[in-house]
């Protein structure tokens, strides 16, 4: 039987063809993951991270999820006629995970995946079954990587959370401790609460576990929401907690003792403590509940019959719906090799050691290397860092990293890097400088006043993409996309000035000469972070 007569044979005739349907089912699954294979392969990646590392189990446990809500759900063996929302569904994802692909952006086809696979189920069970089959398409969600700006701007509040708490622990515990940014100073000792400590690594794994929670829990509904929501605070507090012991382990015992197993015995004392946390509060909760069922009755974990579900595969039948979301996924693949590569375009650019000693007025000292561990975090593919002096004795930091590919990375904005290093942020705005320096396009900046202690400076920032001055971090993401699609280039660059504010100098002359080295700038930096 050919494709198109089996097109146009009436739905109840498709409807006995279970071979048919599982072929095009085959099918559509086999282009599925050609299309999306570079999201799947950036997942492979997410999941090598700590943070990250439970992403494997989350499909599987998906599909125990599916299979038991499949018991909720009566068999429908006749015809099916409400999959056509699958099908937009699908093209919607297609449409999605297209623009990841033309912009190099492989999170954003990993995104895309999750509703390609929630356009497959109602496909196959038809709107008015499969809309009931969306918990476990949604439990996807917490194997994806979130964005890396979301993820350090997270990191770092979580940090502060955690830090605060910590201290707040450790000075009700009597140990001596100051606390500046995120670095707990003891004295002889000090912790800096890292991104591996931020909570986040607990986060993850704890919230899938909550959903699951919340999902299998048969409570009442606004059970289920305390019990989902209550597991974000639940990890920092014990992370809190994990920080005070840490503290306490440094006083009392010495650096050594926080280091190696104790450590990581530590960070898996508090996950399975935040685990106990939240059969706690769901025992707590059904003290109110007025039947006064207890938890094991509470929480439906029966597994029988998940492999008699599983064979309702054979009631599968075959559908214009699924045949076109399969001829669908064809098309796309088919137009991706069509169009021109999408592969990085590289650009020619001058390295930052050839950068210029003397700007207008200023004179740089020797370029001065970075930490090594900085250097990881930063993951530029060329740095500048040096002081700049002028005539009067006056000095300015200037930095600028140089990516040749964001799209799997990139910039890390000073909002997030600072405040790290203890520094804090004691005002910021984002204003266009284009008239003050004479530009004759808009140049957006970072302008802030930071502090540590009684140190203060001044601070100018913004990411440099192809020419354009960008200072909100998310919107330097939207022209990384747009570029990637439009031109292959997903190059750009972050530029930091630094000055420092002395007790009698007033902020107006401070800002001046930051803005007299912005001026200085702009004819040798096209050299080296190009425009075109």
């Amino acid at each position: 039987m050919s494709k198109t007569t089996l097109l146009h044979q009436p739905e109840g005739l498709l409807a006995t063809c279970s071979g048919w349907a599982l072929f095009w089912l085959f099918l559509a699954v086999l282009g599925g993951v050609a299309f999306f294979w570079p999201g799947l392969e950036a997942l492979v990646m997410a999941w090598q991270l700590p943070e990250y590392s439970h992403g494997p189990l989350i499909p599987v446990l998906s599909l125990l999820l599916f299979l038991r809500q499949l018991k909720t759900v009566p068999e429908r063996p006749g015809p099916i006629g409400d999959r056509w929302v699958g099908v937009w569904l699908v093209a919607l994802a297609l449409s999605f995970a297209t623009l990841g692909r033309l912009a190099s952006i492989d999170d954003i086809v990993a995104y895309a995946l999750i509703l390609w696979v929630g356009g497959l189920v109602l496909i196959t069970f038809g709107w008015s079954t499969g809309r009931y089959l969306w918990p476990p398409v949604l439990h996807l969600v917490y194997m994806l990587p979130l964005p890396d700006t979301l993820y350090y701007k997270l990191s770092i509040w979580l940090q502060f959370i955690s830090s605060e708490l910590g201290v707040w622990f450790l000075r009700l515990l009597s140990v001596p401790v100051f606390l500046e940014g995120n670095i707990i100073d003891m004295g002889v000792y000090k912790l800096h609460v890292a991104e591996a400590c931020s909570g986040l690594r607990y986060l993850f794994p704890i919230l899938s576990f909550s959903y699951l929670f919340a999902v299998l829990y048969n409570g009442p509904m606004w059970h289920r929401a305390v019990l989902l929501i209550s597991a974000a605070p639940i990890a920092v507090l014990m992370n809190s907690v994990r920080i005070a012991l840490a503290g306490v382990i440094v006083d009392t015992y010495g650096t050594e003792w926080v280091l190696g197993f104790t450590h990581f015995f530590e960070g898996w004392v508090v996950f399975v403590s935040c685990i106990v946390l939240l059969f706690t509060l769901a025992r707590i909760l059904l003290l109110a509940h007025p039947t006064r069922i207890g938890l094991a009755q509470a929480i439906d974990i029966d597994t029988r019959h998940i492999l008699t579900q599983a064979r309702r595969i054979r009631l599968l039948q075959p559908s214009r719906a699924l045949i076109v979301a399969t001829l669908m996924v064809g098309v796309f693949n088919l137009g991706l090799y069509a169009v021109p590569s999408s592969t990085l375009n590289q650009v020619a650019r001058d390295s930052f050691k050839d950068f210029p000693r003397v700007l207008g007025d200023w004179t740089s000292g020797s370029h001065q290397r970075l930490e090594p561990d900085v250097e990881e975090v930063l993951g530029a593919d060329d740095y500048l860092r040096v002081n700049l002096t002028n005539s009067s004795g006056m000095d300015v930091g200037l930095f600028m990293a140089w990516y040749a590919d964001q799209a799997r990375g990139g910039v890390h904005s000073p909002e997030i890097c600072l405040p790290s290093a203890g520094w804090e942020i004691a005002w910021l705005e984002r204003t266009d400088i284009a008239s003050m320096i004479g530009a004759d396009q808009p140049f957006m900046i970072n302008r802030a006043i930071i502090q540590k202690g009684e140190t203060r400076m001044m601070v100018f920032y913004w990411f440099d993409q192809k020419g354009r001055k960008v200072a909100w971090d998310l919107a330097a993401k939207f022209w990384l996309a747009v570029d990637g699609v439009r031109t292959g280039r997903t190059d750009g660059a972050l530029i930091r000035l630094t000055a420092l504010i002395d007790e009698n100098e007033k902020a107006t002359a401070v800002e001046a000469r930051l803005m007299d080295v912005v001026r200085a700038l702009q004819n040798p930096l096209p050299r080296f972070i190009p425009k075109e």
